[in-house]
């Protein structure tokens, strides 16, 4: 694939099959620093919209792959940080539905939609994928950690309030955690939320992948599985990639996993060496931890990961006082 500065795979997606990722704001800037964030804690929380990249430049590398006869099942607006923060988001989005065949879909967290421009730009996307993993303003804090001045009701019912006119499918992610939302009574009081707000789908999500805290630790999907029957419509427990999936990250996993078995690197250390996004990177390390191909160990503050074959020697010296935490994944 030609270089681009904005745009990202076609990666494998557990929901969009082959995903073409376009990332619209600098790593990281997002109105949450969820615990569970698969990119880490969020460096830059705020709740300013601006054209963080130039919307022409973005265009511009959209052109050029739909020129180059680029192939994907979707097109998503996702990666970084939260793209309902970019000004011109919707312009995006228009531009896809107006040069290409291939369905645009936006992935946001929902916290922006109360606000009517928010909500227009919104309206382009054939799908539109939010998020709700919280009953109320402190579960929301907890979970989710907001910017301080979002509130929880007001994002509920600016998620009901875009259903209510939103043509295009509606999808809604709820995301457990072990031991903060995931007891059968705090399900139930997402899922009646749920209900209200009345979404095409539902997908029940865990930590599959490595979290931005390492207390955020998965549920079981046995545990999953009777929690889904809570919401209505009935959530889809999101699993691993489909068999079509796996032949399309083989190559790219078993490249890492051979990085990996000759030294300890971190999710940087993967993207720049690869070129990769570092959604894409988190997608395959979560492959391999969940397969316990590697593990984690955590050394001065950075999560390094390594091949778990347990002869492969320890992490390289840098000081004399390691503070050294192996991290052990929770089973899916």
């Amino acid at each position: 694939m030609e270089k681009y500065r904005y745009l990202f795979g076609p990666v494998p997606s557990r929901r969009f099959r082959r995903s073409l990722g376009v990332d619209l704001t600098p790593r990281k800037t997002c109105t949450l620093d969820c615990v569970f964030c698969q990119l880490g804690r969020t460096t830059h929380k705020t709740m300013t919209r601006k054209e963080y990249v130039q919307v022409e430049a973005v265009i511009g590398e959209l052109d050029a792959w739909i020129k180059a006869k680029g192939n994907a099942d979707y097109m998503t607006l996702s990666g970084s940080g939260e793209p309902t923060l970019h000004s011109g988001f919707g312009e995006v989005l228009r531009f896809i539905r107006s040069r290409s065949s291939i369905p645009a879909v936006l992935l946001t967290n929902g916290t922006l939609l109360y606000l009517p421009e928010v909500q227009e730009a919104a309206s382009y996307a054939h799908v539109v994928k939010v998020s709700l993993s919280a009953w109320d303003q402190a579960s929301f804090a907890w979970v989710n950690r907001p910017h301080p001045d979002l509130s929880f009701h007001q994002i509920v019912e600016g998620q009901k309030a875009f259903r209510a006119h939103f043509k295009g499918q509606l999808w809604l992610e709820v995301f457990l955690v072990a031991g903060m939302n995931a007891l059968p009574s705090e399900v139930a009081k997402i899922a009646a939320l749920a209900e209200a707000i009345r979404p095409d789908r539902i997908h029940l999500n865990t930590a599959v992948r490595p979290p931005a805290e390492d207390f955020a630790a998965s549920v079981p999907r046995n545990r999953l599985e009777p929690l889904s029957l809570l919401f209505c419509p009935k959530a889809e427990v999101i699993a691993d990639f489909d068999p079509k999936q796996r032949i399309v990250m083989h190559a790219a996993l078993e490249e890492i996993y051979a990085m990996l078995q000759r030294r300890p690197c971190t999710a940087q250390d993967i993207a720049e060496t690869f070129s990769m996004h570092a959604n894409e990177v988190s997608k395959y390390l979560g492959k391999l931890l969940r397969d316990n191909r590697i593990r984690a160990q955590v050394v001065d503050a950075l999560v390094y990961y390594l091949a778990d074959t347990r002869n492969t020697g320890d992490l390289p010296e840098r000081t004399a006082s390691h503070d050294k935490t192996e991290i052990t994944p929770s089973a899916p």
